[in-house]
């Protein structure tokens, strides 16, 4: 389970960095993204897939969180 930072972009968008792979990816579309809870299968642009537990309250950008790898 790698630690990943998550911070916005310029343009708004969230960026998901993986330092021991230095793998920076455009998240493309998260499960939960409310005002109550954030996570869940997170999709990113190259079509990757990772998994956290859904986090209540939604976490405060940029945070470094442990993703699990999905299955894609």
């Amino acid at each position: 389970m790698p630690n990943v930072m998550i911070r916005k972009s310029d343009a708004g968008d969230l960026l998901f960095y993986v330092a021991k792979k230095d793998m920076e990816e455009t998240i493309a579309s998260v499960e939960l993204d409310d005002a109550e809870q954030w996570g869940g299968e997170v999709e990113l642009t190259d079509g990757s897939r990772w998994y956290i537990d859904p986090i209540s309250p939604p976490p405060a950008f940029p945070t470094t969180l442990r993703f699990k790898r999905g299955e894609e």
